[in-house]
């Protein structure tokens, strides 16, 4: 199988979005960004897609991560169970040609309880090798399925996916909350008092308040997006940290990011933003070096 100890190609290939990447040294010398995600691809069609993408941006070894490897991908790569390193994943590659290979997923698992993630992982080493996350603590990564890892010594030891965003956008589309929800979340008053609400840990509850505020005119409409969006993610944020002055790296969305950091310091805890793109080509790097 190919080494890859000069420029290689990196692709974070997900359900609806595809990033293509030039990586040498380290450094990004070209980038693409398209709406071909795994279900723009037809059936066999993935190998002309990589041949295409040589064709563009050279014809260099070429490493995927994320939902290519899922059973709606290119091929199902194996989950790496936890605890897992960056070593892990460079033993468990899935090559689909001599130059081509798709990294694992990983995988948790505590009696009937399981978890697992897909694409996050290579952000999470990445994050930790930039030095912009530690290698021991907590980490957040906010998305339709926000992921947080516990990371020891630098591997992931366990982490939970909470369907956050997803709810989010199922409230936003269907049941009696639609019709208050047309506006965009933003961080806000309104985000905060939702923050504040979901201390309460009554979720369910709290979101029937939205309809109930509306009836007794107790908040406007215009805000009760930014408020149920404070509610989702101030419930995710209060199930996962707890006391404690540690930082918690937030990695990923920009949209989201703000929102989840103002959550986390609302309870007391320090945060910082790391951008997705960046983590994800220091979390490629590393595991190329990795290659024999």
């Amino acid at each position: 199988m190919a080494r890859f100890t000069g420029p290689f190609l990196g692709v974070d290939w997900g359900t609806t979005n595809r990033r293509v990447y030039l990586v040498e040294h380290g450094e990004v010398r070209a980038r693409e960004h398209d709406g071909k995600g795994v279900t723009a691809i037809p059936a066999g069609g993935f190998a002309a897609e990589v041949g295409a993408i040589r064709e563009r941006l050279g014809d260099l070894p070429l490493l995927m991560a994320g939902m290519v490897g899922a059973n709606i991908g290119w091929a199902p790569a194996p989950y790496v169970p936890t605890p897992a390193g960056v070593e892990a994943l460079a033993a468990h590659l899935l090559w689909v040609d001599e130059r081509s290979a798709i990294v694992p997923g990983v995988s948790w698992s505590d009696g009937a309880r399981a978890d697992v993630m897909r694409g996050e992982e290579v952000q999470f080493f990445g994050a930790v090798a930039m030095g912009q996350a530690p290698a021991d603590g907590l980490l957040c990564h906010p998305g339709t399925h926000c992921k947080w890892a516990v990371m020891e010594a630098g591997r992931i030891t366990s982490f939970t996916t909470a369907m956050t965003g997803e709810l989010f956008a199922l409230l936003r589309g269907h049941g009696i909350l639609a019709p208050q929800r047309g506006g965009e979340a933003a961080l806000g008053e309104a985000f905060l008092a939702g923050v504040e609400e979901a201390r309460r840990r009554d979720l369910t509850a709290s979101l029937f308040g939205v309809r109930a505020a509306k009836l007794l005119g107790l908040r406007d409409d215009a805000d009760a997006a930014s408020y149920a969006s404070g509610l989702l993610i101030g419930s995710d944020v209060a199930a996962r940290i707890g006391g404690g002055d540690t930082l918690i790296p937030i990695i990923g969305d920009p949209r989201l990011a703000p929102l989840y950091a103002a959550a986390v310091e609302a309870h007391g805890r320090s945060t910082r933003i790391i951008g997705g793109e960046a983590a994800f080509i220091a979390g490629l790097t590393q595991l190329a070096g990795l290659i024999a």
